[in-house]
């Protein structure tokens, strides 16, 4: 590659050729990329430096900045700069949430825009519409087998009518996210169909092998993601007459980033994303995207180096758009992936709070938040300037991925605790006092590990309570679901529903007669909205209008609070009752405190508690029931109902 002192005069011409205009976001753009150079240079000279094509690569990756930045819209442009005033956008306690399949929500894209009032008055304005680029039927992996990056699948609609909605959206002040594969593709995508043909250009934007050789030696380190479904990180391919490396499914071929064309190429469709109109980007599966012989292929240090490249060359040509990385890993991991050493919150901007998302459902089934409080050492290390994803639960199944210690430092022994987890959320019988619905995912018979499927609803007991008439098991169970929202809303991060929960959708079993979805039981948790279930939700007294205007008051009450942006202003209280989840959330001299009793009995918190936090307050305002407390002496206590909460500030 070019020494450092000849990089901008080959730039300068770059542009010239390129035929970079003098305008002021022509100029903003050059000023950006000029500013970021050092690093794009350095980053992909870390990875790519050894390679033959990598200086080419490296000034085609500039050009593809510059098209990316000529292709930007107007509007886009003007949204970029309206973002940049107000410092960090996504930390905002105004955005709210709900991630949806448009086929089983709305039916089609274009339905999406009638759509969207109903969304606004449950007070979210920020969507994450799941995969929709084109994928093929009976293997597309709920949209993450894509075979083009660039083209909407038919039974969606057209890349035209999703234009159409993200304007209609942005006009109404709503915010657009979708996902992007980086791992892999289908073995329908054009760049796999040219390689099984035997172009040896496309062959190596992938892993492929003539024989087992190199194949066992990855094998020997890397852990099956879908032991049941799918064992194995490599598939024979006949037609191309080589192995191929395929970690999550047979139909998925891992793109294979030692390739600097691979990178360029990914990073074109990233950037035809961001002018799209995308707001916030999920790159899925990043821990994924770099592979090395004798280790697990998974958070790899040049995994870290590409995103951190990717987020360079974002800022410079479309920076409005903000990354999440989709990274479920153990909680110390995942605070990588928001970058470390110089690049601390300058890799992904979000990532999801998995760990504390699998905690709420351990302190769920066990009544005991000790655990949860064990991990908060590492939860609180997300630095200023990133953010959370913050839910109760989301379209993949609940992992219970934090770590075993801080299930030993609770005195319990982890192996047993996640048997009693596992049998508490699946319809097993083991645990026949559960009121919970759920089912195994994945479950690996050498290791015990397995996750857990199910809706919001169904595994807080109302697909049960339901089937038995149970009035008090109905009421029981919309307290549990409304207790978890309100903690996943109110603590942090920008809070993220799952469709379909916001009504208190029960599992769906018709996943089990359609062939194509029938091996993987996280469709039970992915139901088809019935409109005429959602219109009950107007109807004073049913589940649905409990549930629905519940949330929608929790919405309200964040967005009145400038302290529940994401500040990192996250204090836990001590720990003064063990079936007690308490929180303060600060700003400046503002302060609320959220408090969540996990337990199915009445729990009872000294009101030292308030003290200890070294403010003085003598009334305490709940905002959530709107009912007043006053401060007693030590020895008498704030009464929290069976699986109760409230949210309160000091009058």
């Amino acid at each position: 590659m070019h020494p450092e002192s000849l990089i901008n005069d080959k730039i300068n011409q770059l542009l010239k050729e390129n035929r970079l205009g003098k305008t002021s976001a022509d100029k903003a753009f050059e000023s950006r990329l000029f500013d970021h150079l050092p690093l794009i240079h350095r980053l992909f000279g870390e990875i790519y430096s050894a390679h033959p094509a990598a200086e080419d690569q490296f000034f085609q990756l500039i050009v593809s900045l510059v098209q990316g930045h000529q292709s930007r819209e107007k509007a886009l442009i003007k949204r970029d700069q309206e973002k940049a005033k107000n410092g960090i956008w996504y930390l905002s306690n105004e955005l709210a949430g709900m991630s949806l399949y448009v086929d089983r929500f709305a039916g089609h894209l274009k339905s999406m825009p009638d759509k969207l009032p109903y969304l606004e008055d449950l007070g979210v304005n920020f969507l994450h519409i799941m995969p929709i680029f084109e994928s093929p039927a009976g293997e597309s992996d709920g949209g993450y087998a894509v075979s083009d990056f660039r083209k909407v699948d038919a039974r969606f609609g057209t890349l035209e009518e999703l234009i159409s909605l993200r304007k209609k959206m942005h006009h109404q002040g709503m915010y657009l996210m979708l996902d992007i594969v980086l791992n892999h593709t289908s073995h329908h995508h054009e760049w796999a169909r040219k390689a099984k043909s035997g172009d040896s250009y496309y062959q190596d934007f992938f892993y492929t092998y003539d024989n087992r050789w190199i194949p066992n030696e990855f094998d020997a380190a890397m852990p099956d993601i879908f032991p049941e479904s799918a064992p194995g990180n490599f598939t024979w391919n006949e037609e191309m007459g080589k192995w191929v490396m395929t970690v999550f499914h047979s139909y998925q071929w891992d793109l294979n980033y030692t390739n600097p064309i691979v990178f360029r190429e990914m990073m074109e469709n990233i950037l035809f994303y961001g002018n799209l109109g995308v707001d916030l980007l999920r790159i899925d599966a990043p821990a994924f995207i770099w592979k090395k012989t004798g280790t697990s292929s998974q958070n790899l240090t040049e995994a870290h180096t590409l995103l951190r490249l990717i987020k360079q060359c974002v800022q410079v040509a479309t920076p409005g758009m903000a990354l999440l990385g989709e990274a479920i890993v153990a909680p110390k991991e995942i605070m990588n992936y928001f970058g470390t050493g110089e690049f601390i919150a300058q890799e992904c901007d979000f990532a999801y709070n998995a760990t504390q998302m699998a905690l709420q459902w351990d302190m769920l089934a066990s009544g005991e938040t000790q655990i949860m409080l064990n991990a908060q050492h590492e939860i609180l290390k997300k630095p200023y300037g990133t953010s959370w994803i913050t839910y109760t639960r989301c379209h993949d199944d609940i992992g219970l991925g934090y770590d075993d210690y801080m299930i030993a430092q609770a005195g319990k022994d982890p192996y047993q605790h996640r048997k009693f987890l596992k049998e508490y959320y699946s319809f097993s019988g083991e645990q026949w006092m559960s009121p919970a619905r759920g089912a195994l995912f994945s479950s690996n018979p050498k290791t015990g590990d397995a996750r857990i499927s199910g809706t919001l609803a169904s595994l807080c007991g109302l697909e049960k309570a339901l089937i038995e008439n149970s009035p008090l098991g109905i009421d029981q169970s919309i307290q549990k679901i409304l207790m978890m929202q309100a903690h996943s809303i109110f603590l942090g991060g920008l809070p993220m529903l799952f469709y379909g929960d916001e009504i208190g959708y029960t599992n769906d079993y018709s996943y089990q007669n359609d062939p194509g979805k029938s091996y993987d039981n996280r469709w039970m948790h992915r139901p088809i909205i019935d409109w005429e279930k959602v219109a009950k939700a107007k109807t004073e007294g049913t589940v649905e209008n409990r549930i629905f205007s519940a949330l929608k008051k929790m919405l309200q009450i964040r967005k009145q609070r400038d302290l529940f942006s994401d500040l990192s202003n996250i204090t836990w209280m001590g720990p003064h009752n063990i079936h007690i989840a308490g929180f303060v959330r600060r700003k400046g001299n503002e302060r609320v405190y959220c408090l969540y009793n996990f337990s199915d009995q009445a729990a009872y918190l000294t009101w030292y508690a308030f003290r200890e936090q070294g403010e003085g307050a003598e009334v305490l305002l709940d905002m959530w029931a709107e009912t007043e407390y006053r401060i007693g002496p030590d020895h008498e206590y704030l009464i929290l109902a069976p699986h109760g909460f409230v949210i309160l500030e000091p009058k």
